[in-house]
């Protein structure tokens, strides 16, 4: 979200943490120390896609640390909506690349099967280039190319232990019962082309967050990352803005 920082420090202190634990406990502890250290307490905390689950669990692990919670692209709360991300995925994929992403899936899931760590982050870096395209709807600048996802960034073996523990978290119901313990306003915010559905998000929450004002935003024509978005990116600046001042 670095383009999303820059755009906002304007008058503002931000702080854009880059989470490098091997588990879910790591990145909250993680997380929580770097505000600890380096903000002004209590913050707003702006979460995407899996930041905005992390964002979530931290919120309602440490409520005084938060004075106002912004998710961004969340993945859906109950595991019944899972389906239909991937599902959404491989339609906009060609035959091909939808074999390419289901190959990838099994080695990065499987069980002591190419442990190369060097051949899986390639492989999750190909991933994200071809989730680039099927979760944009419009991109102002389409930079869906491997080197966007080198293998600097990307690690597979972060992924594969930390998803694990917060996909537990779902299909038991542990997730979305922490809202119960957030203390703050809550903003969501959800591209209308987002694979990831938005109802998936937006009721579990609205039934969860009863105890402090709790916002759901659409943004039309915007697919998973609002702010490369042509048709999307103003109205969610606008939005954001008007949420942190």
């Amino acid at each position: 979200m670095a383009e999303v920082a820059r755009e906002l420090c304007s008058g503002r202190g931000i702080l854009e943490p880059l989470q490098t634990a091997h588990s879910l406990q790591g990145q909250i502890e993680e997380l929580k120390g770097l505000l600890e250290e380096c903000a002004d307490l209590p913050v707003t905390l702006i979460g995407y896609s899996w930041g905005a689950w992390l964002s979530f669990i931290l919120a309602a692990r440490y409520p005084a640390m938060i004075k106002r919670l912004v998710m961004i692209g969340s993945g859906p709360f109950q595991e019944k909506y899972v389906p239909r991300i991937m599902q959404t995925r491989l339609s906009r994929l060609s035959e091909e690349e939808g074999r390419q992403v289901r190959s990838i899936f099994a080695i990065l899931d499987g069980d002591g099967q190419n442990n190369d760590g060097c051949v899986k982050n390639r492989l999750f870096a190909r991933m994200g280039e071809l989730f680039s395209r099927t979760d944009s709807f419009d991109p102002i600048e389409c930079k869906s190319t491997e080197s966007d996802y080198s293998t600097m960034s990307c690690h597979a073996d972060i992924y594969q232990s930390v998803w694990k523990e917060a996909s537990h978290l779902r299909q038991t119901g542990e997730l979305l019962a922490l809202g119960e313990k957030i203390l703050c306003p809550v903003v969501a915010m959800h591209g209308d082309w987002d694979p990831h559905p938005a109802r998936g998000v937006c009721e579990p929450l609205q039934a969860t967050l009863k105890r402090f004002e709790f916002k759901f935003i659409v943004l039309e024509d915007c697919g998973h990352k609002p702010w490369i978005e042509r048709r999307a990116k103003d109205k969610f600046y606008s939005i954001l803005k008007e949420v942190i001042d």
